[in-house]
């Protein structure tokens, strides 16, 4: 039981925070429904939560910042959206008042928070009742009513402050009519309430339990029909880093962009180059916003992302299609020349908005999902589901690679009976063996056995089975075992290293001389990923 966070509590801190928001982010997504439905909260929150860990493993060691000051930059300066911007501002309120001060007991952290939480309200140029603003107030409220009625440890704080947050998140569909119509809590309130919790876990040792996070309702409507859709307003949302300006000139460029949008958002904090703003706001004049930042100071890590809803096309009576989820540009271009439509992640995943988007773009009336990760199932289901809301017939064949993917597309006749289709393409994907090398990023315990940061993992069907040191001679041993049970065709998707991929074909044509060999660059991180059919 801690007594007081120093700053090593503190860091303890931002990194569980960053697990419960990694762990609740696609929930998160599914509650956010304002100030629009863009799914993206979770993702947002827990993207700028990462920005302030990194900045604390970026420090320089011995350097004296206290990790406040250092933590607040850094999720100022990589804030995402409209709740990340907010969360940033948070932690810098948190900053403004505890860095460089001893460790903060209870009733100095509490009165820390409730002059952060000010510092939010203050920050958003209009705020509303019953969002993440109304959470933070609510739970900085039941820290200083805490201390007023003696229990001031910093246990006793913490809690409260959880506590006084969930019981607001609660009554926030009461405050807010579009939340009321959704049948959800404010997403960007149940992130912050992630955030507070992982702070109890941090200083008491037990995580606080609560029930799961309520999920949206069901989705149901007529064909075309898209549920919670937003009132017509801003375009845009709009957000960039601003250097070389000062207080005033800030000031100007608020009361400008006020008028250009709104979701306006601004929060400056101090960088060993002088003082940024992270500067976000919805609006349907991204010249305009532009413009006024470079009229204010010096714009950069500009980011502008479409918010004004499309109705979806009608499917088409007839028309297939196939939607592959892939990592990188070489498999998506792969899977484009076999006539699939890709939804392309990056290293966070990928959001079920992002593939409804493509399966809705595809106008056709019956659409295969091919996940290709285990990860990546869930965020499929879900976006099927919507589909079928829309009036689409979707099946998700739960493709656990690439290859098995490409397998499951091999053998894709849409003469065929839609669902005679998807069985064609599910037993194609699950007759394929597939396995892939990486390189361990952390000390852990396999199957294999042990490993270590920068060991070469080779594993089949997910398992661990090989642990070395070279890549090419952990490729072949893995190949070598994969082929043990049999194969006539081996598909190699290589990854950044074209050499990696040179040794393993040349072992095969040596090993394994009647296996007919398939090679594709997959422009992905992985080194190498394997398919045998």
């Amino acid at each position: 039981m801690l007594e007081a966070l120093d700053d090593a509590a503190v860091g303890r801190w931002c990194r569980a925070a960053v697990t419960a928001l990694s762990a609740g982010r696609d929930a998160l997504d599914e509650l956010n429904v304002f100030p629009v439905p863009d799914g993206d909260t979770g993702t947002n929150l827990l993207l700028t939560a990462r920005a302030a860990v990194a900045a604390l493993d970026d420090a320089v060691a011995g350097a004296g910042e206290p990790a406040w000051a250092v933590l607040a930059r850094g999720a100022v300066l990589g804030a995402r959206g409209n709740s990340g911007t907010i969360l940033a501002q948070l932690l810098r309120g948190l900053s403004d008042q505890l860095a460089g001060e001893p460790p903060a007991d209870g009733p100095v952290l509490a009165a820390a928070l409730q002059k952060a939480a000010d510092g939010a309200y203050t920050a958003v140029a209009d705020p509303e009742e019953g969002t993440f603003l109304t959470v933070a107030r609510a739970g900085a409220e039941a820290a200083g009513a805490a201390v007023a009625e003696g229990r001031s440890t910093l246990a006793d704080v913490v809690v409260a402050a959880a506590d006084g947050a969930r019981a607001a998140l609660e009554v926030t569909p009461a405050q807010l009519d579009v939340l009321r119509d959704a049948g959800v809590v404010d997403a960007g309130g149940a992130g912050l309430c992630l955030v507070l919790d992982a702070l109890v876990t941090t200083v008491t040792g037990v995580e606080p339990a609560r029930p799961a996070l309520r999920a949206r309702p069901a989705r149901h409507g007529e064909p075309g029909h898209v549920p919670h859709q937003p009132p017509p307003g801003p375009g845009s949302e709009v957000q960039y880093l601003l250097a070389d300006s000062g207080e005033a000139a800030v000031a100007r460029l608020q009361t400008r962009l006020a008028a250009l949008g709104d979701s306006l958002v601004v929060v400056g904090v101090d960088t060993p180059t002088g003082r940024q703003w992270n500067v976000h706001v919805h609006t349907s004049d991204v010249g305009g916003v532009i413009e006024a930042g470079v009229e204010a100071g010096r714009p950069h890590a500009i980011s502008v992302t479409p918010l004004a809803p499309v109705l979806p096309a009608a499917p088409v009576p007839g028309r297939r299609a196939v939607v592959a989820i892939v990592l990188g540009d070489g498999l998506a271009e792969l899977f484009t020349g076999e006539g699939v439509r890709v939804v392309t992640c990056g290293p966070d995943g990928v959001t079920e908005e992002e593939v409804l988007a493509e399966v809705v773009a595809s106008t056709a009336a019956e659409v295969v999902l091919l996940p290709n990760d285990p990860a990546l199932t869930p965020a499929a289901s879900r976006a099927a589901d919507r589909a079928r809301d829309l009036g689409r017939d979707v099946a998700v064949v739960p493709t656990r690679s690439p290859v098995q993917g490409l397998a499951a597309v091999a053998v894709a006749d849409p003469a065929r009976r839609f669902g005679d289709d998807v069985v064609g393409m599910a037993e194609a994907a699950a007759a394929t063996r597939w396995a892939e090398v990486t390189v361990a990023e952390q000390e852990a315990l396999t199957s294999a056995g042990p490993c270590r940061p920068g060991d070469v993992l080779g594993s089949a069907e997910g398992d661990v089975v090989v642990v070395g040191a070279d890549l090419a001679v952990v490729a072949c041993d893995l190949l070598d075992r994969l082929l043990s049970a049999g194969g006539e065709m081996a598909t190699l998707l290589v990854g950044p290293d074209a050499a990696l991929g040179d040794a393993v074909c040349a072992h095969l044509a040596t090993a394994h001389r009647t296996v007919e060999v398939v090679r594709y660059d997959s422009g992905a991180g992985i080194p190498l990923q394997a398919g045998v059919e």
